[in-house]
């Protein structure tokens, strides 16, 4: 088994809730990027924030996973009639035969940031509401997903740094492929939090600015959230020409350092040949490679070697962090949609906020918009601890 149909998927970040919203931003080359006025945060930085996240309210039988993070998956899967082609599939297949695979990074850590602003005075107790298994716990929000679906099969998360919703698409395949299940809703979902914006600060990984992947004065990543969703379905027998496969996965794991990249992008390479090598692709068949390119200046250079290495100096490619943020663990899920959308609509997306690509790099770098057909692309996730994830998708046309 190798290609599998991506047959409804939806993104909601910065830029926009729901395909529509998130197209429309692409084409007018519009980001999602402002200086930081999230909770207590007082950093000079630029985030990508999803308004009305406040608001969402959980239905009330699950009122005990209420956290940002769980309210941000609500809101994304309530996008694109994502929720009901889901309750379709679990007719067809029934719902012990659907998976469920999130990545994610920090969950719902923020409830536990706030849970300690309310510890008891005297003995420093937590407060009696707050419920790490269903907010913090890594494991929620797939948990949280599944039952808001109504699905019964297997169901776990990845949390494999900046690749887990890459990595997601590889478990759901997988899976699939060994017959333990017919479907698999994949994702990724991460949300703003105290943790992570001064985590990434005390590592002087943050801009000031609104980040420049690629920009020879790049100088740090701003940080996202997102919640992405696609279901994965076998091929069937017709499809439309416009219809998204997934076409090859490619991982690696080089462990070259606790935070920086392999010097010459190592594992990179790695995964990318692989995602090509399942696909039986070569390098000259991808017409686009969505970059991780989170505008650090090691992150931007391992990779542009790894790229370089292999497809030269010709390929178009962009970042599209420049617009949405760094969404850490949704950011693999929500670059596959983007990836879709470039398929079905012609558009390979310029890198936002770049003015000047680093001549050091040699790379055939987006900065503007082009319109043109788009077969098959390529979408990089690369993260902490040398974990990385490459995934190919195609037009069924």
């Amino acid at each position: 088994m190798n290609s599998l149909w991506l047959s409804h998927f939806t993104a909601t970040s910065s830029i926009g809730c729901g395909l529509q919203a998130t197209l429309s931003a692409l084409r007018q080359q519009r980001g999602g990027l402002a200086p930081c006025t999230f909770d207590t945060v007082d950093l000079p930085t630029f985030v990508g924030e999803v308004a009305g996240v406040d608001a969402v309210q959980l239905p009330t039988p699950l009122a005990a996973f209420d956290c940002r993070n769980n309210r941000l998956a609500l809101l994304g899967l309530l996008q694109d009639g994502f929720s009901e082609a889901v309750a379709a599939a679990s007719k067809k297949y029934g719902p012990q035969r659907v998976g469920v695979f999130i990545g994610t990074s920090t969950s719902g850590i923020l409830q536990t940031e706030l849970a300690y602003r309310r510890r008891d005075p005297v003995s420093g107790a937590l407060p009696a509401d707050f419920v790490y298994a269903t907010t913090h716990n890594t494991f929620s929000v797939a948990d949280f997903t599944r039952h808001y679906l109504g699905l019964s099969g297997p169901a776990f998360v990845v949390s494999s740094a900046c690749s887990s919703s890459a990595k997601v698409f590889a478990s759901a395949r997988r899976m699939m492929a060994t017959g333990l299940i017919d479907a698999a809703v994949v994702g990724g979902v991460d949300s703003l939090c105290l943790t992570t914006l001064y985590g990434f600060n005390s590592l002087g990984l943050m801009s000031t600015q609104a980040c420049r992947p690629f920009d020879a004065g790049r100088d740090g990543i701003s940080i996202g959230e997102a919640a992405a969703f696609a279901l994965l379905e076998p091929v069937p027998v017709q499809l439309d020409l416009d219809a998204v496969l997934l076409l090859g996965v490619g991982e690696s794991s080089d462990a070259h350092h606790m935070s920086s990249p392999h010097p010459d992008g190592l594992g990179a390479r790695m995964a990318m040949q692989q995602a090509l090598t399942m696909a039986k692709l070569g390098a000259a068949d991808i017409d686009y490679v969505n970059l991780h390119g989170t505008a650090t200046p090691s992150n931007d250079a391992a990779e542009a070697k790894a790229m370089s290495a292999l497809f030269g100096p010709r390929t178009p490619c962009s970042s599209t962090k420049g617009a949405t943020g760094h969404t850490l663990g949704a950011a693999g899920a929500l670059e596959a949609v983007i990836c879709a959308l470039a398929l079905q609509h012609g558009l390979l997306p310029g890198g936002l906020n770049t003015q000047q690509p680093d001549p050091a790099l040699a790379l055939n770098y987006l900065l503007h918009n082009r319109e043109q057909a788009v077969n098959r692309v390529l979408s990089n996730s690369f993260g902490f601890g040398g974990t990385n994830c490459s995934l190919i998708f195609g037009r069924a046309g």
